[in-house]
C-alpha cells in the first residue's frame, strides 16, 4: 500500500528531490511550502497555518505515514554581526516549524501506532563551523529536538531520526559562492573543508532520507552524518 509522505520545503533544493524520490517509489508525496508550485502553500512559521495545512493532509489522505521536517534558512555571521531578526528568523523556520507541523501530525500518527518522522539537521550540529552562529545554534536544536521526539515517540511505535549533512551542493550554497568576493576561491574553499574534497551530492541526502524512512529500518533516535569526513576524518602529513 502506498504510504502518505508529507515533506516541509519542498520546493527547490533538497525537498523538491525528497518530493520526487517519494513519488517515484509510489508514495503519495505532499509539499508543504510557502513559496508557489507548493502542494500546500503554507507559512511554517505560523502554528494555526502548520494544523491547518497538516488537517488539510489528513482530510485528503486520511493518515500522514512518514513527515520529513526538511525547511529550512540559513544566516551567515558571528553573534557580534548577528541581528534579532536574524535569530527569529533562522530559529523560526528551522526549530519552531518543525515542532508546529509535528504537533500537528503526531496524533494521527499516534492513533496509527506506527510512523517515521526524518528532520533535515547539519553537521553544524555537532561541530563549530566559522560564521555560522545563528545557523548551528538552530541545528543544535534540532539535534536535540530529535532525540527527544524520539523518546517520547517510541512508545507509539513511531521512529524520529535526523540527517546531517555537510555542505550540500543545492541553490542556497550557489547563492553564497555566486556573491562571494572571489567565487571560484569561495567555491574551492567549500569543498576543501570536506576531506572528500567536494560538496555533498543532494541525492546521497536524499538516499539517506529515503533509508531512515523506510519500514524495514530499525533505528530511531539516531543522526545520520553525511559530511565528507568533517567530523571523522583528520589528514595529518
Amino acid at each position: 500500500m502506498a504510504r502518505v509522505v508529507v515533506v516541509t520545503g519542498s520546493v527547490g533544493g533538497i525537498g523538491s528531490a525528497i518530493l520526487e524520490r517519494f513519488a517515484a517509489g509510489g508514495d503519495v508525496a505532499v509539499g508543504l511550502d510557502v513559496a508557489e508550485g507548493a502542494d500546500v502553500r503554507v507559512d511554517l512559521a505560523d502554528p494555526d497555518a502548520c494544523g491547518s495545512a497538516i488537517g488539510r493532509v489528513l482530510d485528503e489522505h486520511g493518515r500522514i505515514d512518514v513527515l520529513c521536517n526538511n525547511a529550512g534558512v540559513s544566516a551567515v555571521g558571528d553573534v557580534v554581526t548577528a541581528t534579532p531578526a536574524d535569530w527569529q528568523r533562522v530559529f523560526a523556520v528551522n526549530v519552531f516549524a518543525m515542532a508546529y507541523v509535528s504537533r500537528a501530525a503526531l496524533p494521527a500518527m499516534r492513533a496509527a501506532g506506527r510512523g517515521a518522522i526524518v528532520n533535515t539537521c547539519s553537521v553544524a550540529a555537532v561541530v563549530g563551523l566559522v560564521e555560522r552562529a545563528v545557523y548551528s545554534a538552530s541545528k543544535g536544536a534540532v539535534l536535540a529536538l530529535t532525540k527527544a521526539m524520539a523518546a517520547d515517540e517510541v512508545a507509539h511505535g513511531i521512529r524520529v531520526n535526523c540527517v546531517c549533512p555537510g555542505t550540500v551542493d543545492g541553490p542556497w550554497v550557489r547563492r553564497l559562492i555566486a556573491t562571494a568576493p572571489d567565487p571560484a576561491g569561495a567555491g574551492a574553499a567549500l569543498r576543501a573543508r570536506q576531506p572528500l574534497g567536494d560538496l555533498v551530492p543532494t541525492e546521497a541526502v536524499v538516499d539517506a532520507i529515503a533509508y531512515l524512512a523506510a519500514d524495514t529500518t530499525f533505528t530511531t533516535g539516531s543522526e545520520w552524518v553525511l559530511d565528507g569526513g568533517i567530523t571523522g576524518v583528520r589528514i595529518v602529513r
